[in-house]
């Protein structure tokens, strides 16, 4: 694997420490800022709005662009938009701050995606983008906890310093390693990417992307509130707690690594009807057993990351002619998720059903996933009969070339599916 991958990795473990780091400052920055804990979860949603808004924007936008000078830029502002962060007086100018840096992010996620698509073969692109992905889960097990430590041991303004720090020494990786062409020169235009969107299975994709991600971020945003509030755990084992998630996230990661090539929908599947269940049981279990709830919160970040090397991996072998635009659409996907999921979190909170609520909001929405897995299973096997061909897979994978191991997992999904 080129060394230009795994510093593309590096990036997205600095940014996506950012991303989701809120989870652990939340009680302090409410404090801080004078506003309820719900107002600082719209913090975390307005980070995602950036990241939809800017997801395709920016990719299209750096189309022609050299991808080196493209990922160096987008890490300046990412850094410019922390260091006024953690200056900020007030709510709104945080506020303002988390919109321009998960725009900056959101186009780093697609170019990064896409470049590390285009530096390996066939053969290796599913592996490549679960190592530049699996730095979003780095951060959720070593930069989350490490920022929710200084923001208990200092402030959460400290915690911002450190992730401006960080990317910096990420963009100087960038500059050195990630070669400076486009790096797909197949793709001569902004219309030709457009064509290869038009594949209506691939906006199911997004649609399973958005809800999946939304399942497992709802009941993450919170997670800390909860284990506090609900399940009685000690504000000083709280980065424990959250690195035991990211832990659970890591062997998801790895595993549906292993499975998406040659079982992406079934992935997909099985990975949702779990993250259902596992959620479902964190809400009826949040305050009991301690023990229980810490094995829940490991097999619900292993739920929620199984899936994501193949929601990641598998928009490519769709529209494989819409290599940039193609993956920060994903990534805008992902991010309606973080965006809604949130906010429908905070309203189940604010109208009194507490934070177990949260991981009810998780299960619904991991069961519609779980359906949309099902129509995408059932679509894929009705073009490959309409075609006369086997279903889609990675014709680059030597295990399965046609793609049949897919084909039959999806429909094992659909059988367990339907006996319910």
């Amino acid at each position: 694997m080129p060394l230009a991958v795994y510093v593309l990795a590096l990036g997205i473990f600095t940014q996506g420490t950012s991303e989701f780091m809120l989870s652990g400052l939340l009680p302090g920055m409410a404090d801080d800022l004078g506003v309820s804990i719900p107002d600082a979860g719209l913090l975390i949603s307005a980070f995602a709005i950036g990241m939809v808004v800017g997801a395709p924007l920016l990719a299209v936008a750096t189309l022609r662009w050299p991808r080196r000078t493209a990922l160096v830029l987008l890490q300046a502002v990412f850094i410019a938009g922390h260091v006024v962060g953690a200056l900020a007086p007030g709510y709104g100018v945080l506020f303002a701050t988390r919109i321009v840096s998960a725009l900056a992010y959101a186009g780093f996620w697609g170019v990064a995606v896409a470049t590390a698509v285009a530096l390996v073969p066939s053969a290796a692109k599913s592996k490549a983008v679960g190592l530049v992905a699996g730095g979003l889960t780095l951060a959720t097990i070593v930069g989350v906890p490490a920022g929710t430590v200084l923001s208990q041991s200092a402030s959460w303004r400290a915690a911002f310093w450190a992730v401006a720090a960080a990317t910096a020494v990420s963009l100087a990786a960038t500059a050195l390693a990630v070669p400076g062409g486009r790096g797909s020169p197949e793709v001569s235009s902004v219309r030709a990417e457009l064509r290869g969107m038009k594949q209506p299975q691939l906006w199911l994709s997004y649609a399973i992307t958005g809800l999946a991600f939304g399942a497992v971020i709802v009941t993450f945003s919170y997670l800390a509130a909860l284990l506090t509030d609900e399940s009685g755990l000690s504000e000083g084992l709280v980065p424990a707690a959250l690195a035991l998630f990211g832990a659970g996230g890591m062997l998801g990661l790895l595993i549906g690594s292993r499975t998406a090539q040659a079982h992406a929908v079934g992935t997909l599947g099985w990975g949702l009807g779990g993250l259902a269940v596992i959620s479902a049981a964190l809400a009826l279990t949040a305050d009991t057993a301690i023990a229980v709830v810490l094995v829940l919160v490991f097999l619900l970040g292993m739920a929620g990351y199984v899936t994501n090397p193949a929601l990641q991996s598998r928009v490519f072998g769709l529209a494989p002619d819409a290599p940039t635009l193609v993956g920060a659409t994903n990534t805008a996907a992902f991010n309606v998720g973080n965006t809604l999921a949130p906010m429908l979190g905070g309203l189940t909170i604010g109208a009194g059903y507490g934070y177990t609520s949260v991981a009810w909001v998780g299960a619904g929405l991991a069961g519609l996933g779980g359906a949309g897995a099902l129509w995408a299973g059932r679509l894929e096997r009705a073009t490959a009969r309409t075609q006369g061909r086997a279903p889609l897979a990675d014709p680059a994978d030597p295990a399965d070339p046609t793609g049949a191991a897919d084909s039959a997992n999806s429909a094992g999904f659909e059988k367990v599916f339907q006996n319910g």
